[in-house]
This record gives C-alpha cells, sequence and structure tokens, in this order.
C-alpha cells in the first residue's frame, strides 16, 4: 500500500489495521476508551507545533490528530453506528448552517451574520439532538442536568475551571472585578494552611485546588487564559532549567553533581539573559 494524498488511502489504512487476523495486534486491542487519551494528547501536540512556528511539524500533528479522528470512526463503522463520511458530513452540515452569511441564501448573505443569530441557531441544534435522542429511547435529562452541566468533562482542568466560570458568569454570578478576586485567593491560601497543619491529605488537596479555581477566575478578569499562561511558564522553566544543565556540561559536571546553591546561581544567570 503506498502513501497518498486522498483521505481514502487512510480510511483504507485504518481499516487494515483494524483487520481480525491480518491486522495490527495493538490497534485491535483497541477501544474508544483506549484511544481518546491519544486523541488528547495529539491535540496538544498540534498546539504546541503552533507555538513553536514549526509548519513542518504542524503537518506532521495535523496528521496525526486527523488519524485520531478516523480511527474513532472505524471503531464506530465496526459497532454500526457510523463511519468517517458521516462524521464529514455532520460537521459540514454544521458549518453551513451556522454561516448563512456566507453559504445562505442570496438575502441572507447581504443581511451578514445578524446579532444573536450564532446562539439561535445553536439552540436550534440543541433542540434538534434532544429530538434524536428521545427518537431513540434516551432520555435527554441524562445528558446533564444543571446550567454547567454542558461544560464537557474531558477538558483540561484549567481549562473546564475557566469554562464553567465563563458561564457562570453569563447569568451574573461572577466578581464585578479583579482586585476583590485577590482577598478570595488569600483567603483560599489561609485555609490551605490550616489544612496542612491539621494534616489530612483529602483536604491539603481540596484546598489545593481552590487556590488554583480562584487563580484561574483572577486570570480570567485579568483576560487572562490560566491554560495558556502556564503552558508559557513551562516553557519558560524548561528552558532555565536547559541553561542550567548546559552551563553545568561545559564545566564537565552533571545535574547530579552539582549542589543546589551552584544551580540556583546559574538559574539566576539564566534569568538575566532572557
Amino acid at each position: 500500500m503506498k502513501p497518498s494524498r486522498d483521505i481514502g488511502r487512510l480510511i483504507e489504512i485504518m481499516a487494515a489495521l483494524r483487520t481480525p487476523v491480518t491486522g495490527c495486534p495493538w490497534d485491535l486491542e483497541q477501544d474508544f476508551r483506549s484511544i481518546a487519551p491519544y486523541t488528547i494528547e495529539e491535540a496538544y501536540e498540534v498546539a504546541d507545533a503552533i507555538e513553536r512556528g514549526d509548519m513542518a511539524d504542524l503537518r506532521d500533528e495535523l496528521g496525526d490528530l486527523l488519524l485520531q479522528v478516523a480511527y474513532h470512526a472505524r471503531l464506530a463503522e465496526e459497532a454500526d453506528a457510523f463511519a468517517f463520511g458521516d462524521v464529514v458530513e455532520a460537521v459540514t452540515k454544521k458549518m453551513i448552517r451556522r454561516h448563512p452569511h456566507v453559504f445562505g441564501s442570496e438575502e441572507a448573505r447581504g443581511a451578514g451574520m445578524a446579532k444573536g443569530m450564532w446562539e439561535k441557531i445553536k439552540a436550534e441544534e440543541k433542540a434538534e439532538r434532544r429530538a434524536a435522542r428521545l427518537s431513540r429511547g434516551i432520555d435527554p435529562e441524562d445528558h446533564g442536568k444543571g446550567f454547567l452541566d454542558g461544560v464537557p468533562v474531558a477538558h483540561p482542568a484549567l481549562t473546564r475551571a475557566l469554562k464553567l466560570q465563563e458561564k457562570a458568569a453569563r447569568v451574573g454570578f461572577d466578581w464585578k472585578e479583579a482586585k476583590p478576586i485577590l482577598d478570595k485567593i488569600e483567603e483560599e491560601i489561609g485555609e490551605l494552611r490550616d489544612a496542612m497543619d491539621m494534616g489530612e491529605t483529602d483536604d491539603i488537596a481540596g484546598e489545593f485546588g481552590d487556590v488554583l479555581f480562584a487563580l484561574v477566575n483572577f486570570g480570567r478578569h485579568l483576560g487572562i487564559d490560566a491554560e495558556d499562561a502556564l503552558r508559557r511558564t513551562n516553557d519558560k522553566f524548561r528552558n532555565r532549567f536547559h541553561y542550567v544543565e548546559a552551563s553545568l556540561n561545559r564545566q564537565g559536571r552533571s545535574l547530579d553533581e552539582a549542589s543546589l546553591d551552584e544551580m540556583e546561581a546559574l538559574w539566576q544567570q539564566s534569568k538575566a539573559t532572557e
């Protein structure tokens, strides 16, 4: 089988990997749940390639992410649920419907994107999904009974905290400005100190989570995405630590051979060069 620019070849490859006896033993063992972590990981690697501005890597990582779509679609096809073509049809239908000012009638295109149109279309889609679940004998209430239940559990924790806060803010459950949140953060830190003094592991973890949640909320009011901010700080930490490691290597020494004071001095040198 040869590589191809045709999406059909990717679907053929996925089918071959999942063919009993002749397929790949590892691929044959997988299911939706076991593949899901790889799907999330590939999405992060796409974001990382974008952050680094590496177009060659971005091409490859987008391919890996596309493979995940083909994988899940193949699993669904084997279960007689849907196939890859159904996924494509669903998303093209959604995009055309949500952009009447681009794909609609001449009148709709001339009117442009009316205020509230996006929300109206999404509400219609939600109602249709509810009706479809009812037709399949599924109780829509099982898919979330509260206002915040629409925020996906699968989001990274920092992102989910932000989404929960944003949604609550839509109905007025929000701080009016950022500064009072600093007091809330200090309050949560105080409760974390108390939990540490008590030595209860579960309480410590819970209070630590409250501190993180409050920090995400503070960032939101400052217009800062906590997930993106932490990603940047992770990169900064990695770069500074690499400076420490490289400096020691030039001295013919390893990280294990350096004292904390020596590494801290090199760390400060790294900060000074930024």
